[in-house]
């Protein structure tokens, strides 16, 4: 028998471990500076109101207050603080796609995705912050009405340059920075552009007369200090006092802090070079993030050689045109929101946006291109982040694609050739959003379409919508047979065999699945898609009795994945594995499967894999003598679940492993203990169910008495939580 050793999951026990405050906002990559009146003016709000709107002129430093305000009260909220960053996202219908994904949710079902954030939310006491939403106000009200209205525990911390006029809404508006926060502010981002050189008297009355006329816009202040790595006070003060009677511009009746800072960029943008500006421009084709080579393929050309692009793009980091941002996948770039639409408004002044909109979904169409033929190769984690880092800029390649007629091919072959990403990285909801997007347009049947049309039937299988699927694989494998395209017909045959799988019918599952096994032998296809077919094989083939002819099959699998590097197919090779070796008697062994499994599950945020495995490694604990931790392992599983689609897809051969395992467990701890290992299991987010199933997060010695009250939902006397630091700038206060 193995005796397992486990932290308790119950949230009033001394001994529990407290966990990391849960949220995404980034920590501050320099010092904060002033807002010591309205930062907690602003605080105050959002403790009596619960939708707060941070509105003001662009930047004022609306996003910079939020973030610190979330920072500062994030032990307020017990399910985090989150931040989803709206600019990138240009089309109302991804609005929900782009919260959800800020949130860290992964569902595969097919829920619309604001059912997924409100279920998500509803009990949950969590500050949802939203950056940069004024372009999609009316879609942004709408939703927030609902998830307040909706999920009690929920407040909203809006930031943009409009109200969004929603019931109960408090506005707060940030004004300029006062004359000594505004010269603070300067000084201390000049002090990191000249480390070296000490402010003279002069230097301060200059700097003084520089922060009134650019009204103490931060924005304008930091653009104004990145230009002392070439000149002085004075002469920063007297080129800007130029620029002022040169560059006010636009309406007689617009605000002066809104010329202010249209002159600070413009100013900028006059002091650069001609190949400065002409990448400044280019530059804004970009959505959000982008790296040095999509750069130099997308904006090098005429005028600006692709081999010079670096040395220009260093010039507008040193500039602070640019910013530089290093994360999992490298280091990247970004333009300020603001400052990418006064470069996007030359670049439409040349005539050129059109040209470069199609240079950049060109770029990305050829790496989701490159991406797919990756993913079957030992870089498949790679290429899981680096889809994930380009999503934004995907989108608009999509988006590019379906504004003309003639390309709306285009959208289909990025549509379909990003399926990896939709069903093997937590995306089969966006996925299917773009699928049904692109298909919308009437376009000839040619291999792209006929590919969109596989990919969907693939995602309405995983997602559980078997009418979904079957409509459109028919649609495709008649089309494909009808213009004799023997690789849509071949995919179209496989995964109409998954849906018989999922739809218990393992016999069809094994005839079809067999078929298409041939089908891809005949046409030299050997990808993930052909390894996963093996797989679902060896499950029809286990489910009809035939252990050791599936344990044959996916050991084959297993080998051919080593060959090639291949894990996320292979997660479900060992889930069969596992399956055939606790049959056999051999549970340890199972269990060392499974848990590689799980962790390549995490890996790629595969619910599927993740949820299944947690079922079946429940079983594997029940029979080593763990009831009470089998138990909870099953109400983990139950919680990830609804974000799968139904449960074990309401399969008597997916989900034999469960009854068994709660016939046993309540047999050995009787009904009351049952329930309450379920409902501990419950209340662990996926990460922590992953790392307790892995053995992972330490812990005491678990009581011996099986699904005792002592046990894992043991409640107890209560420990006053000690104070901790946000991590982000200290402690809350003020």
């Amino acid at each position: 028998m193995r005796r397992l050793q486990h932290p308790s999951t119950d949230p009033d026990d001394p001994d529990s471990p407290r966990p990391a405050p849960a949220g995404n906002v980034p920590a501050e990559l320099n010092r904060f500076v002033g807002r010591a009146t309205e930062l907690p003016a602003l605080g105050g709000l959002l403790e009596e109101s619960r939708l707060v709107t941070v509105v003001g002129v662009a930047g004022v430093g609306k996003t910079r207050c939020a973030g610190r305000v979330a920072a500062l009260t994030e032990k307020r909220y017990c399910d985090g603080v989150w931040l989803a960053e709206l600019s990138p996202v240009r089309e109302p219908g991804l609005l929900e796609h782009a919260v959800v994904e800020a949130l860290g949710l992964t569902d595969h079902t097919g829920r619309p995705p604001r059912t997924v954030l409100v279920e998500h939310l509803r009990e949950r006491r969590a500050l949802l912050v939203l950056d940069g939403f004024e372009h999609l106000v009316d879609a942004c009200a709408d939703l927030v009405r609902e998830l307040l209205r909706r999920a009690p525990g929920l407040r909203v911390l809006a930031a943009g340059r409009r109200p969004l006029l929603v019931d109960g809404e408090v506005t707060f508006t940030l004004a300029p920075m006062c004359d000594e926060d505004a010269v603070e502010l300067f000084t201390e981002r000049a002090r990191s552009v000249r480390p070296d050189r000490e402010p003279t008297a002069g230097d301060r009355a200059a700097t003084l007369e520089l922060c009134h006329r650019l009204d103490g816009i931060p924005l304008a202040l930091e653009l104004a200090a990145g230009r002392l790595r070439a000149l002085s006070v004075d002469q920063v003060l007297l080129r800007l006092d130029d620029r002022f009677r040169l560059l006010t511009g636009g309406s007689r009746g617009a605000p002066p802090r809104h010329r202010a800072l249209r002159t600070a960029i413009g100013w900028s943008h006059e002091l650069c070079t001609p190949e400065q500006r002409l990448l400044w421009a280019r530059l804004s084709v970009f959505a959000g993030q982008f790296d040095l080579e999509a750069a130099e393929y997308i904006c090098g050309g005429a005028g600006l050689p692709a081999d010079a692009v670096l040395d220009v793009l260093e010039e507008l980091l040193a500039q602070s045109v640019v910013e530089r941002e290093d994360g999992v996948t490298g280091t990247r770039y970004r333009l300020l929101e603001s400052v990418r639409e006064y470069g996007a408004e030359w670049l439409a002044a040349a005539g050129d946006t059109r040209r470069m909109r199609r240079r950049h979904r060109d770029w990305f169409l050829g790496l989701a291109t490159w991406c797919e033929l990756d993913w079957f190769s030992p870089r498949q984690a790679e290429v899981a982040a680096r889809i994930d880092a380009e999503l934004p800029n995907l989108r608009r390649a999509m988006e590019c694609s379906m504004e003309s007629p003639d390309e709306v091919h285009l959208a289909h072959h990025l549509a379909g050739s990003l399926w990896f990403y939709w069903a093997g990285c937590g995306r089969l909801s966006e996925g299917r959003y773009w699928l049904e997007h692109v298909l919308e347009e009437p376009t000839p049947y040619d291999a792209s379409r006929l590919k969109v049309l596989w990919v969907l039937g693939y995602v309405a299988v995983l997602q559980g919508d078997a009418v979904g699927a079957i409509s459109a694989l028919q649609e495709c494998r008649e089309e494909a047979e009808r213009s004799g395209d023997a690789t849509a017909t071949a995919y179209a045959v496989h995964r109409t065999g998954c849906l018989a799988i999922v739809t218990d019918d393992p016999a069809r599952a094994e005839e079809l699945l067999r078929e298409a096994l041939g089908r891809y032998r005949d046409i030299g296809e050997l990808n993930s898609n052909v390894v996963m077919a093996q797989v679902e094989l060896a499950m029809a083939v286990a489910f009809q009795g035939d252990l050791d002819a599936a344990a044959d099959i996916c050991e084959e699998v297993r080998e051919l994945c080593e060959d090639h590097g291949e894990r996320w197919a292979l997660a479900y090779a060992l889930y069969v594995l596992a399956y055939a070796a606790l049959r056999r008697g051999l549970p340890e062994r199972a269990r060392r499967m499974l848990g590689e499994c799980l962790s390549i599950g995490r890996t790629f945020d595969d619910l599927l894999a993740t949820a299944l495995s947690l079922e079946l490694l429940a079983l594997v604990t029940a029979v080593e003598g763990d009831a009470g931790e089998a138990a909870v392992l099953q109400g983990a599983a139950e919680r990830i679940w609804p974000s799968v689609g139904l449960p074990l897809f309401g399969s008597v051969y997916f989900g034999r492993p469960r009854v068994e395992c709660e016939e046993q467990v309540r047999r050995e701890l009787g009904d009351a203990a049952y329930e309450a290992g379920l409902r501990a299991g419950r209340r662990l987010d996926r990460a922590a169910a992953v790392e307790r199933a892995l053995g992972g997060g330490g812990g005491r010695e678990r009581r011996d008495t099986p699904g005792a009250e002592s046990g894992p939902s043991a409640g107890g006397t209560r420990r006053p939580a000690a104070s901790r630091m946000t991590g982000r700038g200290g402690p809350e206060r003020w």
